[in-house]
């Protein structure tokens, strides 16, 4: 079969099947009565044999080891191949996400696509300093992608940095919440409290409902997060949560600063200082989280609240008594 016939029949072109003889990859072992090469049937098949290798990756080098050296071994050089090919795919994959975040951008120009893709570069940096300005920058002239923003969020582990983003995604809206609520069902820990503590940071109605849903959460560091951001939101619900980080003594300022708040923003006073005292009475309280309850119902007003902070200035623990006279004592100033 002559080079023409071949390259139709194989999908080769003629100047490739030149280029495998010139390499002695396949050498047409016959000529015509007018010396024209030609291929026989053993010589397709090798040109079909060199053709599926080439798909998997494989040099023109490799392929004439593979095809040629009884003693190449398959297994080292496909492992390759998978590495090489894992490579590629996550640089085209990181190309697709910054291509789509500058989409998501809608820039007007170039000028535009310029000052996202440096925004992106200063977000990715090794340098706190340079992700906490792109943080801080985002939204001056060209908003930071959303997604890059929460990829940021859920990942930072710098405190001033984690700030940042956090306050830039509270400007973003709620644009960024199903993502965060994704970060909830992390199963990284740290993963989870960072998207609490940035959705907590959004002040609209659906980062609000997911707080609440959010007071269920099998994590309980999420709970208490979302119970601080709830109470300063006039969410009664947090109430139990709160009330419980002060006995535990987790956070019991920020909770207990909370349940005032709670208390001054709704009619719930009087529910909240009967909770402070139902846990004040349990047998199983110890004396320091007795004082801090005692010291939280400072902030409560309502006659229950009195009531109890009169009854506790006779407490036989001398701490609680003291604390519960004191607070009494500032409440009459006031």
């Amino acid at each position: 079969m002559l080079i023409g016939d071949v390259a139709r029949r194989s999908g080769v072109s003629a100047r490739m099947l030149r280029h495998y003889d010139s390499l002695g990859l396949v050498r047409p072992t016959g000529r015509t009565v007018a010396g024209y090469r030609e291929y026989s049937e053993e010589d397709i098949r090798r040109i079909f044999h060199i053709e599926s290798l080439r798909s998997l990756g494989l040099s023109l080098r490799e392929v004439g080891r593979a095809l040629d050296d009884p003693g190449f071994a398959p297994s080292a050089l496909v492992d390759d191949l998978i590495r090489q090919a894992r490579e590629r795919i996550a640089a085209e994959t990181e190309l697709l996400t910054r291509l789509r975040r500058i989409g998501a951008a809608e820039p007007a120009g170039w000028e535009d696509v310029l000052q996202v893709v440096a925004l992106l570069q200063a977000l990715g940096s090794k340098s706190a300093g340079r992700r906490q300005s792109a943080a801080l920058s985002s939204g001056e002239e060209v908003s930071m992608p959303v997604e890059a923003l929460v990829e940021a969020a859920l990942s930072e582990t710098d405190p001033h940095v984690a700030g940042a983003l956090r306050w830039a995604l509270a400007r973003s809206g709620d644009d960024g919440l199903a993502l965060l609520a994704e970060g909830l069902g992390s199963p990284a820990a740290e993963v989870r409290e960072r998207a609490v503590r940035s959705i907590a940071e959004i002040p609209d109605g659906e980062a609000t409902a997911l707080l609440r849903g959010a007071l269920a959460h099998p994590d309980l560091v999420v709970r208490r997060y979302a119970a601080l951001a709830l109470g300063g939101r006039g969410g009664a619900d947090a109430v139990p949560t709160l009330v419980d980080m002060v006995v535990e003594g987790a956070n019991d300022v920020d909770a207990a600063d909370a349940l005032g708040a709670l208390a001054d923003r709704s009619a719930s006073a009087d529910r909240i200082a009967a909770e402070l005292v139902d846990r004040l009475a349990r047998d199983t309280v110890d004396s320091p989280a007795r004082r801090r309850l005692t010291q939280a119902l400072a902030d409560i007003p309502g006659t229950t609240a009195s009531r109890a902070l009169a009854d506790l200035s006779r407490d036989e623990d001398r701490g609680v008594a003291l604390t519960a006279t004191y607070i009494l004592g500032m409440r009459d100033t006031r």
